[in-house]
């Protein structure tokens, strides 16, 4: 079932809610709050758009640009959020980003889809799509957690190198915090997922016409292949930073901006 313009208009009044209360309890985010809900409308219609010719054109190497330009945008915003020198988090998040969601990704569509031409836009679009967007948030709490850990924490981290620990045990407290931080809203929701919660993926499914049963199915991939390539890509984005962020001899350097 479609929904109309004049019925979307409609819909789109229920975020009264949350902004007059925002208003009212002098929070300083409704002006916020306006700006990412339009941002989000004219970024969603135009992307509706470029997907409809996308899916149209179906060229795999358009398809693969495509994915370039979302792991580049995810790449920027993690810098952003992080506030972390280009120079150390950049390649790497690109990278992580990237190869992750490629691997991931293809397994998925080649031996669980089991489909002849993975590169087939209406099915590798979304399936990196919502890679990407999983993987940001999690490398974004992860990186910027681990570091800073580290920063304030020098004294205990040069404790351990000066008494003969490796750099990896080193870093193993402040890495497992910065991954316990990042994966435990992970483990929570799917705990939860079906009996407190449906997921947006399933309920789209089910009111676009999908049976329950695959609806489910594809939920469950959904939320495992995140959770595998959230991983992935944090290790790998982690691994590849610290050779940049380190020196030769185990000390930080200067990893957030100003």
């Amino acid at each position: 079932m479609d929904i109309s313009l004049s019925s979307l208009a409609i819909g789109l009044l229920l975020l009264l809610i949350p902004l007059f209360f925002l208003w009212k309890l002098k929070t300083g985010l409704v002006r916020a709050t306006l700006v990412a809900a339009g941002r989000m409308i004219v970024q969603l219609f135009l992307i509706s758009i470029y997907l409809r010719y996308l899916f149209e054109w179906d060229y795999p190497w358009l398809n693969t640009l495509w994915v370039i330009i979302m792991a580049i945008i995810a790449t920027h915003t993690l810098g952003e959020r992080t506030r972390m020198r280009s120079s150390v988090v950049a390649l790497p998040a690109f990278i992580s980003f990237f190869v992750a969601a490629l691997l991931v990704g293809f397994f998925f569509l080649c031996f669980v889809l089991r489909l002849d031409h993975p590169f087939e836009a209406r099915y590798f679009i979304p399936v990196m799509g919502i890679l990407m967007g999983n993987m940001l948030g999690v490398n974004v709490l992860t990186l910027s957690t681990f570091y800073s850990r580290i920063e304030r924490e020098q004294a205990t981290y040069y404790y351990l190198l000066g008494n003969g620990a490796s750099r990896l045990e080193a870093w193993a407290p402040f890495l497992r915090e910065a991954v316990i931080k990042s994966f435990t809203p992970c483990i929570a929701n799917m705990a939860v997922m079906g009996i407190v919660a449906l997921p947006g993926t399933m309920i789209g499914q089910i009111l676009g016409g999908s049976s329950p049963d695959v609806a489910v199915k594809y939920q469950m991939m959904i939320v495992i292949i995140t959770m595998s390539a959230s991983m992935l890509s944090l290790i790998l984005a982690l691994w590849l930073s610290s050779r940049r962020a380190f020196d030769d001899y185990g000390c930080l350097r200067s990893v957030f901006k100003g």
